[in-house]
C-alpha cells in the first residue's frame, strides 16, 4: 500500500515552507518513521550533486531537498527533485529531469513540449518513494493559489492530485496581511483539492502570540482549517534555496556581523553580486565564523575595506563575466592585493580566456577575455560535469596550510587548463600567490581549507583572529525544534494515518 503524502504549501514564495519541511522530516525520523522528501520541480540555481535514481552516476537536485534529505537521515538522490529548472539569461532556463539536463528551454516551450515528461518523471519518483517509505513530505513552490498555472502546476497542483497528499498551508505573518493570504489561497483553490487542506501554519512571527490569537479564532470559525501552530522568528541555519535571500543586483548587505566580535578582530570577504549568481551556500561557513563578515557588493562598487574577496559559482560564467567588466569591477580586482579565491564559475572569472563562449553566452561570442588573474584557459562544450568529489586537498596561495581529504562536488560545463606559471589545485583548479581557482564547491565546508583562506586574509589585513570559537549547533536539530515545539504534530500525524 502506497504511503501517504504531506504537500506543505505555501501562500507565497520565501514564507518558509522549506524550513518546515526540512523539521518535519527530523522530526518523523526522530519517531522513527523512514520519511522521503520530495518536490516535483523545483527552480533554483543553488544545486547540488547527488546519485541519480537509476544508479548511473550522478546528477542535480535543487539544494532544498539535499537538505530534506539530510534531515530525514537518507541518502539524498534524484528522486528526492525530480525536475529542476536553473534560470539561465534572457527568460531561458535549463531543463535538468533526474538529475540530467536536456536542454535551454523559454517557459513556453517547456510548457508546451517537455511537461509532460517532466510530469511523468515526478511521478514515477514519487511512486519508488511512496513505496519505500513509512510517508512523504513533499514541498510545493511558490504560492498554491497561482490560478494562472493550475493546470500545469507540477510542483502543487498536480503533486497534490497524483499523490492524494494531505495539504498544509504555510503563510509568512512578516510581511502583513496573513489572514487574507490564508483566506485567499483557500478560496482559490481547485474545488477537488479544497478538502486535502488539513491546517496551516504561520511562520516568522515576533511578539506576545496573545494578541495573535482573536485572528486564528476567527480564521478557523470563517475557513474550518485549524492553525497548527504560529512559529517564532527564527533561523535555523539551513541553506538558502534561491536568490531572494541575497540582496537584488545593485544592492549591498553583509551577513555575519551579529556575532558581537569587535571591528578590530573581525575582517570582511567581498563577494560580487553577479547577476546569474548560483551555489552562493558556498560562502556561509565563512559567515558562520566568528569575527568574519561576507558583504555581497553590486558590480560597481569597489573594494575599500575588503579584506579578501571570493568569485562565487555562476549560471552564466560568460555573461557575467562581461556583465562584471562593464560595471568596471574587473579594475577593482586587478588593483585589489589581498587574498582571492574563484569557486566554479569564479575560477572561469578568472583565467586568460574562454574559449568557445557561445555554448553558454547570449551574447553571440565565441572567445571572450577572462579578468587575467589566473594563468589558466577555460574552453566550454555542452558536457556537463556533475559529480560529488573526495580527494586529498594540497594548498597553495591564499589557501597554503590546506591539506588532508575535504569532500565538496562539482557541477560545471568546460574544462580548464593552466598555460602559465601556477601550482595545481584538486578540482582541476590552480594557484599563484595570490589567488586560487578551484571547481570544487562546499570548499569552505571544510574545515582546513576554510582556516587556511581565513588566515591569509587577517594576515594580509594586519589582524589577529579573535581567539573565540562559536558553538555551531545542528540547523537540522534546530529547525526540527523549531517546528516540533510550535506546531501540533500529533495532529498531523493523525490526518495522515501514521503512528
Amino acid at each position: 500500500m502506497t504511503s501517504p503524502t504531506l504537500l506543505v504549501a505555501g501562500t507565497a514564495s520565501h514564507v518558509g515552507k522549506s524550513t518546515v519541511t526540512a523539521g518535519l522530516c527530523r522530526l518523523l525520523a526522530r519517531r522513527g518513521l523512514d520519511v522521503a522528501p520530495f518536490k516535483a520541480q523545483n527552480m533554483s540555481n543553488n544545486a547540488r550533486a547527488v546519485a541519480r535514481a537509476d544508479g548511473d552516476g550522478f546528477g542535480e537536485i535543487g539544494v532544498s531537498q539535499y537538505v530534506q534529505a539530510r534531515a530525514a537521515g537518507v541518502s539524498p538522490t534524484t528522486d528526492h527533485n525530480p525536475v529542476l529548472l536553473k534560470p539561465h539569461a534572457d527568460g531561458h532556463s535549463q531543463l535538468v529531469i533526474q538529475g540530467r539536463a536536456v536542454g535551454e528551454n523559454t517557459a513556453s516551450d517547456y510548457y508546451e513540449n517537455h511537461w509532460e515528461d517532466a510530469r511523468n518523471a515526478a511521478l514515477a519518483s514519487h511512486q519508488r518513494l511512496a513505496d519505500a517509505a513509512d510517508t512523504v513530505v513533499a514541498e510545493g513552490a511558490g504560492s498554491i493559489a497561482e490560478i494562472n498555472l493550475h493546470h500545469r502546476d507540477l510542483a502543487n497542483v498536480e503533486t497534490a492530485r497524483f499523490t492524494d497528499a494531505r495539504i498544509l498551508l504555510v503563510a509568512d505573518i512578516e510581511r502583513g496581511g496573513v489572514f487574507a493570504s490564508l483566506v485567499g489561497t483557500l478560496e482559490l483553490l481547485p474545488d477537488d483539492l479544497r478538502g486535502q487542506v488539513v491546517g496551516a501554519v504561520i511562520t516568522k512571527f515576533r511578539g506576545d502570540q496573545t494578541i495573535l490569537e482573536p485572528g486564528l479564532d476567527a480564521f478557523e470559525a470563517r475557513t474550518g482549517v485549524p492553525v497548527l501552530g504560529v512559529l517564532p522568528y527564527d533561523d535555523p541555519g539551513l541553506p538558502e534555496e534561491d536568490s531572494l535571500s541575497l540582496p537584488a543586483a545593485g544592492e549591498r548587505a553583509t551577513v555575519g556581523d551579529d556575532d558581537g566580535i569587535e571591528a578590530g578582530e573581525t575582517v570582511t570577504i567581498g563577494v560580487p553580486r553577479l547577476p546569474r549568481i548560483s551555489n552562493f551556500a558556498d560562502l556561509d561557513p565563512l559567515a558562520a565564523t566568528p569575527g568574519v563578515r561576507v558583504s555581497y557588493l553590486p558590480l560597481d562598487a569597489t573594494l575599500d575595506g575588503i579584506d579578501g574577496v571570493v568569485l562565487p559559482g555562476s549560471k552564466n560564467t560568460v555573461d557575467d563575466l562581461l556583465a562584471l567588466r562593464d560595471a568596471g569591477f574587473d579594475t577593482e580586482l586587478a588593483a585589489f592585493d589581498g587574498p582571492l579565491v574563484g569557486l566554479c564559475g569564479g575560477y572561469q572569472l578568472l583565467g586568460e580566456r574562454i574559449e568557445n563562449a557561445g555554448v553558454e553566452s547570449t551574447q553571440g561570442v565565441e572567445t571572450v577575455d577572462g579578468l587575467g588573474l589566473l594563468p589558466v584557459v577555460t574552453r566550454f562544450s555542452t558536457e556537463k560535469r556533475v559529480e560529488a568529489v573526495s580527494v586529498e586537498f594540497d594548498g597553495a596561495g591564499p589557501l597554503a596550510g590546506a591539506t588532508g581529504r575535504i569532500d565538496g562536488y562539482e557541477i560545471h560545463m568546460g574544462r580548464s587548463r593552466v598555460v602559465g606559471d601556477a601550482t595545481a589545485l584538486a578540482g582541476d583548479g590552480a594557484a599563484t600567490d595570490r589567488v586560487a581557482g578551484t571547481y570544487i564547491h562546499d570548499l569552505f565546508a571544510n574545515r582546513s581549507p576554510r582556516e587556511a583562506f581565513l588566515d591569509a586574509v587577517y594576515r594580509s589585513a594586519g589582524r589577529e583572529r579573535p581567539e573565540v570559537e562559536r558553538t555551531r549547533t545542528d540547523p537540522y536539530e534546530r529547525a526540527a525544534d523549531l517546528v516540533g515545539d510550535n506546531v501540533d504534530i500529533d495532529h498531523l500525524l493523525d490526518t495522515l494515518g501514521v503512528a
